[in-house]
């Protein structure tokens, strides 16, 4: 029972984390449109580093490479068919209006991801708690950058702070399903497929949708901005992978 709570505790503690974009509720709205595409820039490095460095490498030690890539494909591909459904869904009659597909994209892989890290963090706090706090310690840094750089997507594609804020967190409580059903299912599930999958997914929203909203500006000095953003979000992401291996 006690693990259970740890559990619950940690699923608790990692879906606040998706409360760190509140830190621009400080910003004037004019300061906050400011370093949006900057973030967006970020957010594209977070996912990729993500997608690279953390999802595929674990999924490579549990597979065969060729099933591996078919997977990351198939992330791909199944996140390029649902948004041109949601485009079409959306945003087909302009009087309508259109919140980009994006955001949509955004809330459903990391809900997925934070899904998977539920799982997996369940997981070892199951064989041991010292084990699963340290494991816990090592997400919630990957998290940080990459929670903020979604919120700072869905402000980008017209959500209101509130709304953002609050569906992120909806997001982030998958994580604490995922712990859940493992302890109930007691590590049974083998869920090892949908890594890749997922790694397909942030990679098709990095460097489909969040690159090209970044990479076209007139001025040299806002092109550079965007790159050093977008090199900070991979340099976090592989620091957190390095001090991980340590």
């Amino acid at each position: 029972m006690e693990t259970l709570w740890w559990i619950i505790g940690s699923g608790l503690l990692m879906s606040a984390i998706s409360l760190v974009g509140s830190i621009t509720l400080l910003l004037s709205e004019q300061a906050l449109r400011r370093a949006l595409t900057p973030l967006v820039a970020f957010a594209a490095g977070a996912l990729m580093g993500g997608a690279f460095l953390h999802m595929i490498p674990a999924a490579a030690d549990k597979m065969p490479l060729e099933r591996l890539f078919v997977l990351v494909l198939a992330g791909f591909a199944v996140f390029f068919a649902l948004e041109q459904f949601l485009h079409w869904h959306h945003c087909h009659r302009e009087s309508l209006g259109c919140k980009k597909p994006l955001t949509y994209l955004i809330l459903i892989g990391d809900g997925l991801h934070n899904f998977l890290g539920g799982l997996a963090i369940a997981g070892i706090f199951l064989m041991d708690i010292r084990l699963g706090v340290l494991a816990w310690l090592a997400a919630a840094a990957h998290e940080v950058p990459q929670e903020l750089g979604d919120y700072a997507v869905l402000l980008h594609g017209g959500w209101k702070k509130g709304s953002a804020l609050l569906f992120n967190f909806l997001s982030g409580l998958t994580f604490l399903l995922g712990g859940v059903i493992v302890y109930v299912a007691g590590q049974r599930l083998n869920v090892t497929w949908l890594v890749p999958f997922a790694a397909g997914n942030f990679i098709y929203i990095g460097a489909s949708d969040l690159i090209p909203e970044v990479k076209a500006h007139e001025k040299l000095r806002d092109s550079a901005v965007h790159f050093a953003a977008f090199l900070l979000g991979l340099a976090l992401l592989l620091a957190v992978k390095l001090i991980g291996h340590e």
